[in-house]
This record gives C-alpha cells, sequence and structure tokens, in this order.
C-alpha cells in the first residue's frame, strides 16, 4: 500500500485479470463436466472419450484446481489473506492433475490432442505460479487482511 492507504491500482488490474483468466478455467471444467453436447461437439470422439476416462481422483483434483483458482481470484478482490490458501490449493490440484494427464494416463496427449495441451499446461502452471506468489507477496504487504 502507498503512503496514502490507496490500494494500488495494479492491485486490482491483476487481480480482476485472475479472475478472468480463471473464469475460462471454470467455464471449461463446467461444460465439460455436464457433457454440455454444444462444447463438446468441438473435440474428436477419441478426445471424448479421454474425458470420459478420468477416475474419481482426476476428477478431484481438476475441481481443486479450478475452484481454487476462482476463489483465490475472488478473495483477492476482496483483499482477503485467505487468497493464498486458496492459490496454494490450486497448485496442488494443478499437480495431480498434470503427473495423471501427462504421466499416468497413458493416453498419448500429441497423438489426441496435438502439441496444444503441452502448451496450455504450461502457461497455466506460469500464471498459477505467479498468481500464488503475487498474493504471499501482497500478504505480507498487508494488502490482504
Amino acid at each position: 500500500m502507498d503512503i496514502t492507504g490507496k490500494t494500488p491500482t495494479g492491485f486490482w488490474i491483476i487481480s480482476g485479470l485472475s479472475l478472468l483468466w480463471n473464469a475460462f478455467g471454470a467455464f471449461d471444467y463446467v461444460m465439460t463436466q455436464t457433457r454440455n453436447p454444444a462444447y463438446l461437439a468441438q473435440f474428436t470422439p477419441e478426445q471424448q472419450a479421454y474425458f470420459d476416462s478420468f477416475p474419481v481422483f482426476m476428477e478431484a483434483s481438476w475441481a481443486l484446481g479450478i475452484w481454487g483458482a476462482v476463489a483465490g481470484s475472488v478473495l483477492l478482490l476482496l483483499r482477503n489473506r485467505h487468497a493464498v490458501t486458496a492459490f496454494g490449493l490450486s497448485l496442488v490440484g494443478l499437480l495431480v492433475s498434470t503427473i495423471w494427464q501427462f504421466g499416468l494416463s497413458g493416453a498419448d496427449m500429441t497423438r489426441i490432442f496435438g502439441t496444444g495441451p503441452m502448451a496450455m499446461t504450461a502457461l497455466i502452471w506460469i500464471v498459477a505460479i505467479a498468481l500464488f506468489v503475487f498474493a504471499r507477496k501482497k500478504r505480507a504487504q498487508g494488502l490482504l487482511r
């Protein structure tokens, strides 16, 4: 916080963009989980079968990753210190789902989806870590209560 006690504009911009970014993930999660026909039409039958193959722990870790990130973004906007915890839980969910997706699933992700999932997963990791670090820094600065 600056000496006038105002919350820096950059904080609000980053927090708002965080919520927008994570809302895209939440939309994808909801559309996939509810098996929305219009949304799933963009995927091949093999890709849809891959989504249907998720074990319960994968579904749970995906939910933790998505909803932890959304909660973290909302908590940032509320300037709540628990944003750090929410983003941390999101990272745990992302870790488990990434390990399953690229290691334990046995799926050839490049053959099924192309190179997109690897690049997107890398971007998701970068943003998730950056948001966790941002929230920790803002909590340490006293901006989050």
